[in-house]
Order: C-alpha cells, then sequence, then structure tokens
C-alpha cells in the first residue's frame, strides 16, 4: 500500500482501491500536485466543511467518477453538483467501493455540518486520519477500538493540536505508526516534526515525509 502526503493534510493511499483525503491542492504552498494531476480515485473522503480540507474533493470526483464520502452536509453538496456521495455521521460505518470507512469524534468546527475523523479499513490496515482535531479523551477509544497500523495527525497547533498534544494523542491511539500533517503549509502552523518525533519517543515509529513523498506500508 502506498502512502502520500499531497501536503497540508492531503493523503494519498493506493492499494486495491485509491482513496484521496482532504485534497486542499489549488492555492496551497505546499501542495506536491495539481487537481488535474489526480487522474485516478475510487473514493474521495472530506474531514470537515473547512476550504483547505473540502479543497478540490469535488472536481477530483468529477474527473475520475470517484465517490465522495463526508459529513451528511457534504454529501448532500456534493450529490447537488451530480457527484455520487456517501453521506454519513459521526459512530457511522460504511462500505464505498470496497473500502470501509468508519466516522470518529473530532474537536473543531466547520462551516456545515461537524468536523471528524475517520478509520480506514483496507486490504488488511487499519488507517487513522485525525482531520482537524484539539487532543480528546475520546482518541483513547479509537484505540481501544481500531488500534490503527498508521495514523495520520496535525502538530501545527493554532487550529489544531500543537506537538504536546499530538505526542498525547499518539499515545491515546496506540498506533503503530504516525505521519505527522497539518504544518508548514504557513506561518501560522509552523511546526517542527523532528520535535513531535522526539516527543513522541518509542511510542511510535514516526515517519516524516516531504509534501509528495511516499511511504510503503
Amino acid at each position: 500500500m502506498e502512502i502520500t502526503w499531497l501536503g497540508h493534510s492531503g493523503i494519498k493511499i493506493k492499494g486495491s482501491k485509491t482513496v484521496i483525503i482532504d485534497p486542499f491542492l489549488t492555492g496551497c504552498p505546499s501542495a506536491s500536485a495539481s487537481p488535474d494531476e489526480i487522474t485516478e480515485a475510487d473514493v474521495v473522503i472530506v474531514t470537515h466543511y473547512h476550504s483547505d480540507h473540502l479543497g478540490d474533493a469535488f472536481a477530483i470526483c468529477k474527473q475520475t467518477g470517484a465517490t465522495c464520502v463526508g459529513i451528511h452536509e457534504i454529501a448532500v453538496d456534493a450529490e447537488a453538483e451530480g457527484i455520487v456521495a456517501e453521506g454519513m455521521n459521526i459512530g457511522g460505518t460504511i462500505d464505498a467501493r470496497g473500502v470501509k470507512v468508519h466516522m470518529v469524534q473530532a474537536l473543531h468546527s466547520a462551516e456545515k455540518g461537524d468536523p471528524a475523523g475517520v478509520v480506514i479499513e483496507m486490504d488488511g490496515k487499519k488507517i487513522y486520519h485525525a482531520g482537524d482535531t484539539g487532543l480528546t479523551y475520546d482518541m483513547k477509544l479509537i484505540g481501544e477500538f481500531f488500534k490503527p497500523d498508521l495514523s495520520f495527525i496535525p502538530i501545527g497547533d493554532r487550529y489544531t493540536m500543537g506537538i504536546p498534544s499530538a505526542a498525547k494523542a499518539v499515545e491515546f491511539v496506540q498506533t503503530q505508526k504516525v505521519i505527522p500533517i497539518h504544518y508548514n503549509t504557513f506561518p501560522i502552523v509552523s511546526a517542527d516534526p523532528e520535535e513531535f518525533k522526539k516527543k513522541v519517543g518509542d511510542k511510535a515509529e514516526v515517519i516524516i515525509l516531504e509534501p509528495g513523498e511516499t511511504y510503503n506500508l
């Protein structure tokens, strides 16, 4: 399974299916691809209705025929644009084109609907994308229920967790591997991933990627 950081919170997961998460590419200083370069996708997941997460999701769905997965309000807007969409809510699970998506809580805000995180099950792996969130004790439940093989955790502070609370989240989630996201896109979310790695210590393997870089899980 190939894991590519697209920049900011954007992720591409390529296994038996191709899953795109939070593809903020247009206008993103750290984006490693343009929307036109995303020519293959089965499922596009949006964690919440903010422009730096919804991003180019609808455009990518239209050009690839992917199914859009998100909170109910995102799915309604996607369907209004002729996109095949699967709406859901926190606590729910769906199967979208053979990809199992569990929607979990995130502590944040959103222009429509609620913010969320997701746990994706595909090819025998469980992958957690926290979306934008502060540290919450509910992360212990995510760890207890899912024990993710890999997690994407925001570290940029101000609008999400900073490094100290992100390191605690790694402990709560019981993840085996973690990739830091949502940092250094703009000066106000500057963070040092090496400092995060030191804080995590031996609780998990920290994988630091550059935008566009791929990790094989």
